[in-house]
């Protein structure tokens, strides 16, 4: 196995392939950019011409096995630094043309444009074959996505710069003397961009590799159903990409006659839909995963075709109209299918092993160049061949573009089966893209990423907090395992925001459970509760005693909220036992989770304890109310006592005479029935509710719990449970110890109420 590079050295080597890719930026756009297009159409290239010339930028990818062999004799950096340097001398061929040009020799000129392009390519393919490996190697870590769209960002900056000031220069319509000099720039940065592939590191070889022939490659990949899958795709992506960005060139030229220089212009909005994709995919793509943003980048390029389609005849002498037309398109065909192909490269490289990759991405760039050449050359043909029968360039242009857009449509059907690799969904990667929130969780967790020290770290996990989306997961569950502890503390905290947590989440919780006492395994074991994990029941049932109060405290109500009713009475036991007044409150809460009448005793015999601290006593008053399922009512009253103690009378008063009035406006206009039966019921009901208030009345004020203690036996048979409470209530009142407890008998006075509005209820 091949050892990474250190985070240092992967720095130092980054910065030299940087350097590297900066110059081999300017270097392209100003040798086969769209300076060597336009440059042909001014020498009058046909279109066949210009099909070929942009098929021949294809022809690198055939080179591949050339280089595969030199590769298995040479070094990989060697390999690819010398064919740079000699690719670009190459182009002198081009660089000279003008000078035929001017001697009369036109053809000639042209031939010396092709000569020079045909050979830029060939070298450049046997380059190429280091490309994947070199950037695999560096792309190596959690970034990988983010790094290699960051290295299609600088490409498309400096893409638009050099477009810009190329259409600065060719707008002023210049002498085709100039194109020479702008070849020769692009020669001497080329050069030097090859000298500076030679400071990067060497990629680790594939030991005991197996030599696989050509065709071995291609069996190999084929028999492969999702590599087979992708192949295709890629194969009808890189033939539309091709076609439409070569030839829109064309189009802006000889439909609506548009100069060098506006065109030139052109490509400046091309190289931003590039930059704006780049970023786009860069900061989404390590959290959404590639085939989503594949989707969206190939639907962005079929939008963008659909005004050639659809733009009018009548439209074409409007100046405005076709300039923005231009813009359009070559913003979002760059953004669509330049993004698309950067992506596919993503997808590629998380397809593939390391081992299989030089081999395969012989194969990779090879389908690449068979699409691009074969459909750009056809295409040339073609529009040729529509001209000579008399179709105008206007119809010509919609033909071929009704056909890309025909591919597109097929390729988005494809993509369904296309291999997921840990993506996000389609539809779930749109709902994140147009989510405030999970877009501002992914900007911190980028911050997170470059967090210098924990107290950044801290903050930034607190904003976490504050933004929690399921798409931090990964990040935060790293940070869990930080050697501080408010970092980890923190970490866990915002995953609790979270509303579902994945399996190894839940794996990383249990291991915090059983490692991290006493600092977050309490917050790890609620969390485990909250999110229902079944598989952690055994773990929580062993720490529900453990010495860590806090955390066999969440354990008891982790369990109590996954119902597991064979541990209730364990619970039970132990918070009669324990002294711990913090470990009983948070088991009354675990029972008052549980919802089972059988444990009030149990509660009750807390409150009989000796001095139980007030807090204790509320606490367990409302875990019983959430017995009741009163909680949310009763609440409310016991905070209005809270803040006044010497108006529990004047609370349980309250409750009497809301019941007495809701009972009078459901049952007075039916005490005339004819019914006798029902005039009886009705009779019992306002009866109970006549004498409420003197029982009430004798509880709260008098302490004397006998009359309330009868009236609550005397209520009408219910539900067993509603029966078991009767009979604990009933003798509860009458129990001297607790009965000195106000809160506790407003908790009863608040249940007789509700038992006596629902029998009215049920009466009517």
């Amino acid at each position: 196995m091949a050892i990474p590079l250190s985070p240092y050295r992967l720095k130092k080597a980054r910065e030299a392939y940087n350097y590297f890719n900066i110059f081999n930026a300017v270097s392209w756009n100003l040798l086969v950019g769209i300076v060597i297009t336009l440059f042909a159409l001014r020498l009058g290239a046909s279109s066949t011409f210009i099909g070929l010339l942009g098929a021949s930028a294809y022809l690198a990818h055939f080179m591949l096995p050339v280089g595969k062999l030199f590769a298995s004799r040479f070094s990989i950096i060697g390999i690819f630094s010398t064919t740079w340097i000699l690719r670009s001398i190459s182009m002198i061929f081009a660089a000279i043309a003008p000078f035929f040009d001017y001697a009369g020799y036109r053809s000639t000129a042209l031939l010396f444009i092709m000569i020079g392009i045909f050979s830029f390519h060939t070298l450049r393919g046997i380059g190429m074959i280091g490309n994947n490996p070199v950037i695999n190697f560096l792309a190596s870590g959690p970034d990988r996505g983010s790094y290699m769209t960051q290295i299609q960002i600088t490409n498309s900056i400096i893409g638009m710069s050099v477009s810009f000031l190329v259409a600065m220069i060719l707008g002023f319509d210049p002498p085709i003397f100039v194109f020479s000099i702008l070849l020769i720039a692009g020669v001497v940065t080329g050069i030097i961009s090859g000298i500076a592939m030679k400071k990067v590191p060497e990629p680790p070889r594939v030991e005991n590799a197996k030599k696989r022939s050509f065709p071995g490659i291609f069996k190999e990949a084929f028999s492969q159903d999702a590599l087979r899958h992708f192949l295709a795709i890629l194969f009808l992506v890189a033939l539309v990409s091709g076609v439409t960005r070569t030839f829109v060139v064309v189009y802006a030229r000889e439909v609506f006659g548009h100069n060098d220089g506006l065109i030139s212009l052109y490509s400046v909005f091309g190289g931003l839909g590039f930059l704006m994709v780049g970023l786009i995919v860069k900061f989404l793509v390590d959290r959404l995963g590639a085939k989503p943003l594949f989707w969206v980048s190939v639907i962005t390029g079929l939008i963008s075709l659909l005004p050639v389609i659809f733009f009018p005849a009548s439209a074409l002498e409007n100046v405005t109209g076709t300039i923005l037309l231009m813009v359009f398109v070559f913003f979002m065909l760059n953004f669509g299918f330049l993004g698309s192909e950067g992506i596919a490269q993503t997808y590629f490289m998380g397809l593939i092993p390391p081992e299989k990759m030089l081999d395969m991405s012989i194969l990779y760039f090879f389908i690449f160049g068979i699409a691009g050449a074969g459909g750009t050359f056809l295409s040339g043909l073609f529009l040729d061949f529509l001209h000579f029968i008399g179709v105008s360039p206007f119809i010509s242009f919609k033909i071929l573009f009704g056909i890309m857009i025909t591919l597109i449509i097929i390729t988005l059907a494809m993509q369904k089966k296309m291999k997921p690799l840990g993506s996000l969904p389609l539809r779930n990667a749109l709902e994140v893209i147009f989510s405030a929130r999970d877009l501002r969780a992914i900007s911190i967790l980028d911050k997170l990423d470059k967090a210098q020290d924990s107290k950044e770290e801290e903050v930034l996990i607190g904003a976490l907090h504050d933004t929690p989306s399921p798409l931090v997961i990964d990040g935060l569950l790293d940070r869990t395992r930080s050697p501080r502890l408010a970092t980890r503390l923190e970490s866990v905290r915002a995953l609790e925001k979270l509303e579902t947590l994945s399996k190894n989440a839940e794996k990383v919780l249990i291991d915090d459970v059983v490692n991290n006492p006493y600092t977050t395994a309490y917050i790890s074991a609620r969390i485990l509760g909250n999110q229902n994990c079944k598989d952690a029941i055994p773990l929580l049932r062993e720490f529900a005693v453990s010495n860590d109060y806090m955390l066999a405290g969440e354990a008891l109500i982790a369990l109590a909220r996954m119902n597991d009713e064979d541990f209730r009475q364990e619970i039970e036991r132990i918070i009669l036992n324990t002294e711990n007044p913090r470990l009983k409150i948070m088991g009354a809460e675990a029972l008052g989770i549980y919802r089972n009448a059988h444990s009030i005793p149990v509660l009750f015999d807390i409150l009989r304890g000796k001095n139980p601290p007030l807090y204790l006593r509320d606490e367990v008053v409302l875990a019983i109310s959430a017995i009741l399922d009163t909680q949310g009512k009763f609440y409310k009253i016991l905070v209005r006592y809270m803040a006044n103690n010497s108006h529990a009378l004047m609370l349980a008063n309250d409750e009497v005479e809301f019941t007495v009035e809701y009972i009078n406006n459901i049952l007075s206009k039916k005490k005339t029935s004819k019914n006798k039966l029902l005039k009886n019921r009705i009779s019992l009901v306002m009866s109970f509710a006549e004498t409420f208030h003197k029982v009430v009345n004798s509880y709260i004020k008098d302490k004397d719990g006998v009359e309330i203690s009868q009236w609550i036996l005397e209520l009408p048979d219910g539900s067993k449970t509603s029966e078991y409470i009767k009979q604990v209530f009933s003798e509860t009142a009458v129990d001297e110890d607790l009965s000195a407890d106000d809160c506790l008998r407003l908790l009863i006075v608040h249940w007789a109420a509700q038992e006596l509005r629902v029998w009215a209820a049920i009466t009517s």
